[in-house]
C-alpha cells in the first residue's frame, strides 16, 4: 500500500434548483445535465472521485417549488452525490417535509448541529466516513445559524447558533473517530465564507481538519483561502461552475501532501450532457411549462436587482406595490426574497423564480425612534465587512442617507419631512422577518407590541404582488435615492 494517494473532491453549493442551462455570451452554460456529465467524466477518468454538495439544493426554480423538492431529490438521486450537507433553504418546506425528502434520497445527508430540543437527539447523522482506495475520509456537516430563523415556528427544533459551539461539536466528532485512522477530514458547512474563516480559526489543529467546503454566501474564489492551516473553498452559486480539488493525501501523516484547486465552468467545452438527466428534467418541465408559461405583465424595460445590500429597481417596485396594496406607511421588503432581475416580459415562471418565497404579510406599529434603530442595525459596520445579514428594500416616501465611514445617518425622513422620535408608522413585514423581528432589527419585539397589537394583512405575499402586476402594464422604477450610501 503506497503512502501517497490521489483524491478528487468535486463540490457544489447553493444550487437553488438551477436545473436548466442558459445562454451567456452566446454559449450554453450551467444546468444539471452538463453538471452530471462532467461528474461522470471525472469519475471515469479518476477512480478516487467524490462529489459533495454543501447545502441549499432547494428553492429558486419553479420545478423545485412546484414539487416541493421531490423533483430536486429525484434529479440528485440520478447524479448520485457521495455526501450532502443541509443548507438553510432545505428547511423551507418545513422540517417534517425535509425528513420525508431525506427518506426519498438515495444519498447520505449529514448535519451535526440540528437537533430536537427535548432530548438533544440529532435529526441527521452528524458525519460520514467514506472509504476509497484504502483511504478513510471523514465528512462532518455544519449548518448556518439561520436555520433557527427559518424554523422559528417549529419550537421543538434547535441548533447551535454560535461558531464556538459549532467548533466544539466538530472537536467531539473528530475526537471520537480519530482512532479509526482518518486520512482526511472535511467540514461541509453552510455558514458563509467569512464565518468559515472564523470557524477555521477556532479549530484545534489536533482535530486534524484539512478542508472546509462551504456555502451560503455564494462566494466565487480564485484559490482556496487558508486559515489555521485549513483550506477553505466555495463554488459560487447555481450550476454554472463546479469546484474541483485534486489532492495528494499522505496516508502516513493523515494530511494533504499537495493539491490543486480550480473552478470548472459548466459548459459544452468542459462537460458532456447526460441524456438520462435530460429525460428526468423534461418530465418535470412539460408539467411546469404548461402551468407557468402564461404572461403576468410587461414592464417598460428590464428591472434589475444586482445586489441585496443596496437600493434596487426591482426591489423598489416590489416594496411600492406592497405598500400601496396593503395601505400601510412603509414596506420593508426582504432584499433576499428578490432573487434576480425581471422583465420586460414577465411570465408566471419568471415571477415565481424571481420571488420564490410565498409567506404571509404582517403589520407592526413602530415609533420614529424604533424605526431609526431598526435601520441603523441593518446598516451597521459589520455588514460592509462581509457579515451576512438581513437587508431591506424601502418603499417610496422613505429617505435614508447613511455615511458608512462615520457610521451615522445624515438624513432620515418620510415624505420630505424629518422623522420625529415619537412619530408613529405602520410597517409591513414578511412572515420570516416578522417572526425574527428582534434578531433581524435588534429592537425587542415586546417593545413594539406595546405600541399596538400586530396584525396579519395577507396570507400570501405572492397573491398580492401577482394581482397588482396582472392589472398594471408597462410598470417602471428607477433608483430614486430612498437609500443612499456614502
Amino acid at each position: 500500500m503506497g503512502r501517497y494517494k490521489k483524491l478528487i473532491l468535486l463540490h457544489s453549493n447553493d444550487m437553488h434548483g438551477d436545473f436548466t442551462a442558459e445562454h451567456v455570451d452566446e454559449k450554453l452554460v450551467g444546468g444539471v445535465s452538463m453538471l452530471s456529465g462532467y461528474i461522470d467524466k471525472v469519475r471515469r477518468e479518476e477512480k478516487n472521485t467524490l462529489y459533495c454538495i454543501a447545502g441549499d439544493m432547494f428553492r429558486g426554480s419553479v420545478i423545485d417549488s412546484e414539487f416541493k423538492g421531490i423533483s430536486t431529490i429525484e434529479i440528485m438521486n440520478a447524479i448520485a452525490p457521495d455526501v450532502v450537507t443541509l443548507g438553510n433553504h432545505e428547511t423551507d418546506y418545513g422540517v417534517a417535509h425535509l425528513l420525508f425528502l431525506e427518506k426519498c434520497a438515495k444519498f447520505p445527508i449529514i448535519n451535526a448541529n440540528l437537533y430536537i430540543k427535548s432530548n438533544s437527539a440529532r435529526l441527521f447523522n452528524s458525519h460520514l466516513i467514506i472509504e476509497v482506495d484504502g483511504m478513510k475520509i471523514l465528512f462532518i456537516g455544519i449548518l448556518t445559524e439561520e436555520v433557527m430563523a427559518q424554523t422559528r415556528t417549529e419550537e421543538v427544533i434547535g441548533s447551535f447558533v454560535d461558531i464556538h459551539d459549532a467548533a466544539r461539536e466538530v472537536g467531539r466528532i473528530c475526537n471520537a473517530y480519530n482512532a479509526t485512522d482518518i486520512d482526511l477530514t472535511v467540514l461541509m458547512t453552510h455558514i458563509g465564507f467569512e464565518e468559515d474563516k472564523k470557524l477555521a480559526a477556532e479549530l484545534d489543529p489536533a482535530w486534524g481538519v484539512d478542508v472546509i467546503i462551504g456555502g451560503h454566501s455564494h462566494t466565487f474564489i480564485e484559490a482556496p483561502e487558508f486559515v489555521n492551516n485549513v483550506a477553505i473553498v466555495q463554488a459560487g452559486t447555481g450550476t454554472d461552475q463546479i469546484g474541483r480539488f485534486d489532492i495528494v493525501v499522505d496516508t502516513y501523516d493523515n494530511n494533504i501532501e499537495s493539491f490543486q484547486w480550480q473552478a470548472i465552468t459548466v459548459n459544452k467545452e468542459n462537460c458532456p450532457q447526460d441524456p438520462d438527466i435530460i429525460k428526468i428534467l423534461d418530465t418535470y418541465k412539460s408539467h411546469t411549462d404548461q402551468k407557468y408559461g402564461r404572461t403576468v405583465t410587461r414592464f417598460r424595460r428590464r428591472l434589475t436587482h444586482p445586489e441585496r445590500n443596496q437600493e434596487t429597481e426591482l426591489g423598489g417596485l416590489m416594496s411600492d406595490i406592497l405598500k400601496d396594496s396593503l395601505a400601510i406607511d412603509i414596506m420593508l421588503l426582504g432584499s433576499g426574497s428578490v432573487r434576480c432581475d425581471l422583465g420586460p416580459l414577465v411570465t408566471y415562471k419568471d415571477f415565481v423564480e424571481c420571488f420564490p418565497f410565498d409567506d404571509s404579510l404582517h403589520m407592526v406599529t413602530v415609533t420614529g425612534d424604533q424605526l431609526k434603530r431598526m435601520l441603523a442595525f441593518m446598516l451597521r459596520d459589520e455588514v460592509w465587512q462581509g457579515a451576512h445579514n438581513e437587508f431591506y428594500q424601502l418603499s417610496k416616501g422613505m429617505k435614508v442617507v447613511y455615511d458608512k465611514a462615520k457610521g451615522e445617518m445624515l438624513e432620515f425622513s418620510y415624505e420630505d419631512k424629518p422623522i420625529e422620535p415619537e412619530q408613529i408608522f405602520r410597517i409591513g413585514l414578511q412572515e420570516f422577518h416578522f417572526l425574527n423581528f428582534t434578531e433581524f432589527f435588534n429592537v425587542p419585539f415586546e417593545e413594539v407590541e406595546k405600541n399596538k397589537k400586530p396584525v396579519t394583512l395577507a396570507t400570501s405575499t405572492r397573491d398580492v404582488l401577482e394581482e397588482y402586476l396582472t392589472t398594471h402594464q408597462h410598470l417602471d422604477r428607477e433608483i430614486d435615492g430612498r437609500l443612499t450610501l456614502i
